[in-house]
């Protein structure tokens, strides 16, 4: 029996990158060792299941540039085994803490076998390459791995320089054939932001689809005959598939969607800021800052109660609570699913859910489990959908309303009101001067010596770690804005140093190494990316090789 429409789940897994070899330590690399931790050996521990049980499934990924690269990075990967190797020596002295606390002990004993089923994961299963383990999943035709923006930038507010533009999509196409050995089918631009254009330079890189928030459809050229449960097509032929607001929102929402449950696990309370600081020192990120450990004892609890009143953690209280929440997730798209097809005419309905991929597991400790539960209630319990990638959807039903989607991104507000307000305003005329300096090395250096080939090469890197939209997006909510700041004028400051070396033919090549060796993304990249696109030559510059056929 054939499906009744279908559902694309599409989760983003980006990190900004992040790396400092000047340091023994550094608390901002936790931010990958978390997510590998709680959402990335996980969510791959789920496939794997699907895969042993005989389970149908399809899910779309995007896993971004400056996350690959990590990913792959020797020195992150080290780090990462001590990183575990120290919860797990945590967790170990948690469950010998916790033994006269019965309501805390047997969550004691669960971040034992987690810690230690991550370390044996990551080191014996898939031995350190956890882009690999991903990679064989898009190889058996399960998983859809698409690409993203270089580092993440937020394109419409580099649309001045269409240059700019160019070189976020063409170098993370580049650098997905690199890892993945292939052509991505689509593309997740950062925050979904989109403008009238860049569908052109999706095109003219081979991208054939990406996503937009639900707003950016229905507000295109054309009304779109079947809202955001069809994809459009772009006058210069790339798909866009908008987000549907109602299955997001049953996940999304703190307060209204399912993580904000009272049996789920409380996000904030860690023993990181509860227990005495010379007990946690030696798991701490640099030895003195208190941080999360992952290891937190509590529930949200009836009326979020304050986190000192936090109620304990039951594990077997939760994992029902994923069930009964993938029931109803499932329960909800078949009825939207039917009343869809109702309408539609026979056009088979799509509804594209996408979400962080950190989300789960990171935000929502449950998530994952919610995930497998769901996928396997659409596998054994009913016939009205099925899972499916965009790439699959339009390979079957490549006809498609034409339109021109509006500049929108699924921040808050809909545009670009995170990206560019008050806090974080004073970046872009920096950004501005940097790209227009950039754009004119590239045209005035054709054919450079091998050290102001490099330099060239590392003042391309500098600008588009600058353009990361992470460090915006830290500096309005206010979280770690230091770093964000940091990281913004250092980037900055190393570009402009590389710049005038260069303008003044005298490359300090010891200088440059040391930027080199920190900086070290994208290790083929070509700085003539950023030529004009008229100039003769261009042609394939800024591109990486070519990839060779799987198999």
């Amino acid at each position: 029996m054939a499906p009744k429409g279908f559902l694309a789940l599409v989760l983003h897994a980006h990190l900004p990158f992040v790396r400092h070899p000047e340091h023994e330590r550094f608390l901002e690399e936790t931010w990958l060792f978390e997510a590998i931790t709680e959402t990335y050996l996980p969510l791959l521990r789920v496939m794997d299941g699907w895969n042993r049980d005989g389970v149908r499934w399809r899910l779309t990924m995007s896993l971004t540039p400056t996350l690959c690269s990590m990913l792959d990075d020797e020195l992150l990967r080290e780090r990462y085994v001590q990183h575990i190797g120290r919860l797990q020596l945590l967790a170990e002295q948690e469950v010998e803490r916790t033994r006269p606390l019965p309501e805390f002990h047997s969550s004691a004993l669960m971040y034992q076998r987690a810690f230690r089923d991550c370390r044996q994961d990551f080191v014996e299963r898939h031995k350190r390459d956890l882009t690999g383990a991903f990679r064989r999943h898009m190889e058996a035709g399960n998983l859809e791995i698409i690409t993203c923006g270089a580092t993440h930038g937020f394109l419409p507010l580099m649309q001045n320089h269409p240059e700019a533009v160019r070189a976020q999509v063409a170098l993370g196409v580049a650098q997905y054939r690199k890892t993945f050995r292939r052509d991505p089918a689509g593309i997740w631009n950062a925050e979904c932001g989109f403008f009238p254009g860049l569908d052109a330079i999706l095109q003219r890189e081979g991208v054939r689809y990406f996503f937009v928030d639900s707003h950016g459809l229905l507000f295109g050229t054309k009304r779109p005959r079947y809202g955001v449960f069809a994809p459009l097509r772009t006058p210069s032929g790339p798909y866009a598939f908008g987000r549907d607001q109602e299955s997001s929102r049953a996940v999304w929402s703190a307060k209204l969607g399912y993580p904000g449950d009272p049996r789920y696990r409380e996000f904030y309370r860690d023993i990181g800021f509860d227990l005495d600081l010379n007990y946690l020192r030696p798991t701490m990120g640099d030895g003195e800052t208190r941080t999360a450990t992952g290891i937190k004892y509590h529930r949200i609890s009836a009326d979020h109660k304050e986190l000192h009143d936090k109620e304990p953690y039951v594990e077997k209280e939760a994992r029902e609570a994923a069930g009964q929440h993938a029931g109803h997730f499932l329960f909800s798209r078949q009825q939207q699913i039917l009343h869809l097809d109702s309408l539609m005419g026979g056009k088979p309905p799509i509804i594209v859910s996408p979400y962080d991929a950190e989300l789960f597991g990171h935000w929502w400790y449950e998530g994952p489990d919610f995930l497998d539960q769901l996928v396997r209630k659409i596998h054994f319990d009913q016939q009205d959908i099925a899972l499916i990638t965009p790439g699959e959807y339009l390979a079957a039903h490549p006809d498609a309303q034409e339109s021109m989607p509006s500049m929108s991104s699924w921040g808050y507000g809909g545009y670009s009101e995170v990206w560019l307000e008050g806090s974080n305003d004073w970046i872009y005329r920096h950004l501005e001067k940097a790209t227009e300096r950039m754009i004119a090395l590239a045209r005035e250096h054709e054919s450079p010596d091998p050290l102001t080939r490099r330099a060239l090469n590392q003042c391309a890197r500098e600008l588009l770690l600058a353009q990361a939209s992470d460090w915006a997006f830290i500096m309005k909510t206010n979280t770690v804005v230091d770093y964000a700041r940091r990281r913004t004028e250092t980037h900055l400051g190393q570009f402009l140093k590389l710049w005038e070396m260069i303008q003044a033919r005298r490359i300090d090549e010891a200088a440059l190494a040391v930027i080199e060796s920190r900086d070290n993304i994208f290790d083929d990249l070509d700085y003539r990316i950023y030529a004009p696109a008229s100039d003769a030559g261009r042609k394939e510059s800024g591109r990486l090789p070519a990839p060779q056929p799987v198999g």
